[in-house]
């Protein structure tokens, strides 16, 4: 008797623990929905990794940083002056049309994201990448 009940008890943790199966396939399918559409996008001149700049700026934890303020990078006059700190919606706009948000930036020659889904993808993992790499940063 007491076998059948350890044998059942076992069984009780079973839809728990496939939901959150399920909901950590959707969580990484959305996370490489993000970085596949970063890549395709962005990634031929930024990475997010720290100091490491590229055709363009390094784009670690961009979000909440000031434009135009990767010290060991050289940005277009403009940039250079843009006087606002990145959040997700200039991100938003900027991704959307760059010379829109700081006209004479000199990212030719990308022109923009129309879709608003794929520009919110990208954003997303920005936002994951440096939430990942202060946690990194904060046990090491």
């Amino acid at each position: 008797m007491e076998d059948r009940m350890r044998s059942s008890h076992s069984w009780l943790g079973l839809p728990l623990t496939t939901a959150s199966v399920l909901l950590a396939i959707a969580a990484t399918a959305q996370d490489d929905a993000g970085q596949l559409m970063f890549n395709n996008a962005c990634r031929t001149c930024h990475v997010v990794k720290e100091g490491d700049n590229r055709l363009g700026p390094n784009l670690y934890r961009i979000i909440g940083r000031l434009a135009g303020s990767v010290g060991s990078y050289d940005y277009s006059s403009a940039l250079d002056n843009a006087d606002f700190v990145w959040d997700e919606e200039t991100l938003d706009r900027f991704i959307a049309d760059p010379d829109q948000v700081v006209p004479g930036n000199n990212m030719k020659p990308f022109a923009g994201i129309s879709s608003k889904e794929e520009r919110a993808k990208i954003i997303a993992f920005l936002r994951r990448e440096a939430a990942n790499r202060k946690a990194v940063g904060s046990t090491l």
